[in-house]
C-alpha cells in the first residue's frame, strides 16, 4: 500500500459468559469472530483487532477473569486462524489484561484508554497507568507488544484536563514511551476532527491512527494526516458497529484506498 499506511478492521466479538447481552456458547462467539475476520483478512486488510465491546455495560479497568479466560480462548483460535498482525482492547481500560492476552496469544499490539491525563468515562472515573502499564509490560516480557493509545477518548469528559490540548496530551504520552496515538471523534462511529489530527501530527513523532468514523467517503480526506486508521463501524452490515462484517463493503474500500 502506498506511504506505508495501515487498515486496521474490527472484530466486535460476542458477548462473554457473564455479562448482561451473553446469549451464545463460547465456541459459536469463537466461530462468528474467525468468519468476521477471515472476511477482512482476505480482503486486503493490514492487521486485525478484536474488542468486547458487545459486553455492554463495561467495568472499569478490572473485568474479571471469566472475561480474559474467554477473551484469550478466542484470541488463540483467531491466531490460528489469521496470519495478519492482530491487537487487541479489552474494555473498559483493561490494558493489563490486553497485554496479558495478547502475550499468550501471539497478538502484536494493544489498544489503550487512560494512559496518559485521567478522564470520567462512561464507566466512572479512569485515573491514568502508563507507568504501571510499560512496569507490567516489562515484568511479564512483553515489551515487543505495541501500546497505541486514544488521547483525549470518545464517550469521555476531559473537563479537568481542559486546559491542556489534545497535542500537548499526545506529546505527554509519546514522552511517557507510547508506541502511538489515536484521535477519534466524540462517540463510536463519529469522525475525528481533521484539525485535531494535524495538531497531533504535527506534536509527535511517534503513528498517528485515526480510532473512529472512518469510511469510504471520507478517507481520502484524513489519508496525508495519519499512518493508520481503524475501521468498525463502516465495515459492518448497515454501517452498524453491532452487526456481522459485510464482505462487500470492506473490499469496496479496500479497492480504493489501494489507489491512493
Amino acid at each position: 500500500m502506498n506511504q506505508k499506511k495501515s487498515i486496521i478492521g474490527m472484530v466486535h466479538i460476542g458477548a462473554l459468559p457473564g455479562t448482561p447481552r451473553n446469549n451464545q456458547q463460547i465456541e459459536t462467539i469463537i466461530k462468528n469472530a474467525v468468519a468476521d475476520a477471515l472476511i477482512l483478512q482476505n480482503a486486503g486488510v493490514d492487521s486485525i483487532m478484536i474488542e468486547n465491546m458487545h459486553d455492554r455495560p463495561y467495568l472499569n479497568r478490572n473485568v474479571g477473569p471469566e472475561i480474559v479466560a474467554a477473551i484469550t480462548s478466542v484470541a488463540i483460535r483467531l491466531r490460528q486462524e489469521v496470519s495478519v498482525p492482530m491487537g487487541i482492547q479489552i474494555l473498559a481500560g483493561a490494558n493489563k489484561a490486553a497485554l496479558a492476552v495478547a502475550l499468550a496469544a501471539g497478538f502484536d499490539f494493544i489498544r489503550a484508554e487512560g494512559f496518559v491525563f485521567g478522564h470520567l468515562a462512561d464507566e466512572g472515573m479512569m485515573n491514568s497507568d502508563a507507568g504501571e502499564l510499560l512496569r507490567y509490560r516489562k515484568q511479564i516480557g512483553a515489551e515487543h507488544i505495541r501500546i497505541f493509545t486514544d488521547i483525549k477518548k470518545k464517550h469521555s469528559s476531559h473537563a479537568i484536563s481542559g486546559d491542556v490540548s489534545i497535542a500537548e496530551t499526545a506529546k505527554a504520552a509519546e514522552f511517557f514511551l507510547v508506541d502511538g496515538v489515536i484521535v477519534t471523534g466524540s462517540a463510536t462511529g463519529e469522525k475525528a476532527s481533521l484539525e485535531d489530527v494535524k495538531a497531533v501530527k504535527k506534536a509527535v513523532n511517534v503513528p498517528v491512527l485515526i480510532g473512529s468514523g472512518i469510511d469510504e467517503k471520507n478517507i481520502e480526506e484524513y489519508w496525508t494526516y495519519a499512518d493508520g486508521f481503524i475501521v468498525g463501524s463502516y465495515f459492518k452490515r448497515n454501517g452498524n458497529w453491532e452487526n456481522e462484517v459485510d464482505e462487500e463493503r470492506v473490499q469496496r474500500f479496500m479497492q480504493k484506498v489501494q489507489m491512493f
